[in-house]
């Protein structure tokens, strides 16, 4: 994880120099504040290893990793309102330590700034960069609205899912690590190649969250545990909840959906959920796309180590926030 460790000090030095105005106060503190809020920046991360495993200095990479960063940052502001989220990162989301107006608008011009970034890099690559970026976006917003209709859903399947955890959340991955092989030089497919991996790793990294969303703790995931439930949003554990369950444990189920205590509301689903056997279900799908995106990766013939993407999905598989 060492090398892993020096390119978040890049990441975080970039964002540390990222100059934003000082007035409207009440635009660009919010993002001060949730820039300075953390994380893994393992989206920007992973578009620093591909620069770099395709030939280029990591540094090259740095103007791309930080339009994916702040993009991704953009979207969290926004999904932090649409969920009613009160914490992020263990701290007090934006529209919550702010308003809601005040977070819709600081997350505008953070996406403004993301494309600001990816703007820097000569013509003869931006048109590449500009096109996956944008594709990206899109989807990632498909993904959202995908994610709200479930909401009002009661046929939602496992594929119907898995195909909104793709768009919402793999595909920035996969785009995260094709930008950083545009700008080191890669050809389309082995460019291809490396969304693949990304695309496949991110499917592994959503399932893993949404078992740490309910089985973690509120200190190691930063957040409210349990959201998911307390909201009755469709995880993959609760899909195959019920399917696994009899008639009368889907009547439980219901029955659990409807309580109002939250701390019994929790409970109850993880104990059920247990029983079920739908936590080690959704373990097995993460645990088998982790694999699939290891094979995507030995299909890449870079001509650099790819043992640093070996490390960040091991990392990845066995985080606990």
């Amino acid at each position: 994880m060492k090398t892993l460790v020096s390119y978040t000090e890049l990441i975080e030095n970039a964002l540390s120099d990222f100059n934003l105005p000082q007035q409207p106060a009440q635009l660009y503190d919010p993002l001060r504040y949730f820039l300075t809020l953390g994380g893994k920046r393992m989206r920007p991360i992973l578009t620093l290893l591909a620069t770099e495993a395709f030939g280029k200095n990591a540094k090259d990479g740095i103007h791309a990793a930080l339009a994916v960063e702040l993009f991704h940052n953009f979207s969290l502001i926004h999904d932090d309102i649409m969920d009613a989220a009160p914490l992020r990162r263990g701290q007090h989301t934006v529209h919550e330590k702010w308003n809601t107006n005040i977070a819709i608008l600081s997350g505008d011009v953070l996406l403004v700034k993301a494309y600001e970034c990816l703007g820097k890099y000569d013509a003869n690559i931006f048109k590449n960069l500009f096109a996956v970026f944008n594709q990206t976006a899109i989807e990632v917003c498909e993904g959202q609205q995908y994610d709200m209709d479930f909401e009002q859903r009661n046929d939602v399947s496992e594929e119907d899912y898995i195909e909104m955890i793709r768009l919402k959340t793999s595909v920035l991955l996969g785009c995260a690590l094709e930008l950083g092989a545009i700008i080191g030089g890669a050809d389309l497919s082995e460019a291809q190649k490396i969304y693949r991996f990304g695309e496949q790793l991110g499917l592994a990294f959503q399932i893993q969250d949404d078992l740490l969303d309910l089985f973690g703790t509120e200190a190691q995931v930063g957040k409210q545990i349990g959201g998911d439930v307390l909201a009755n949003k469709k995880t993959l554990l609760s899909i195959a909840a019920k399917r696994l369950a009899s008639p009368e444990q889907r009547l439980t189920l219901k029955e659990i959906e409807q309580v109002k205590n939250d701390t019994d509301k929790i409970a109850r689903t993880q104990k059920i959920y247990q029983e079920l056997g739908a936590k080690s279900y959704c373990e097995t799908k993460m645990n088998n796309f982790h694999q699939e995106a290891l094979q995507a990766l030995d299909l890449i013939e870079s001509k650099h180590s790819k043992a640093a993407f070996y490390d960040l999905a091991e990392f990845l598989l066995n985080r606990a926030h």
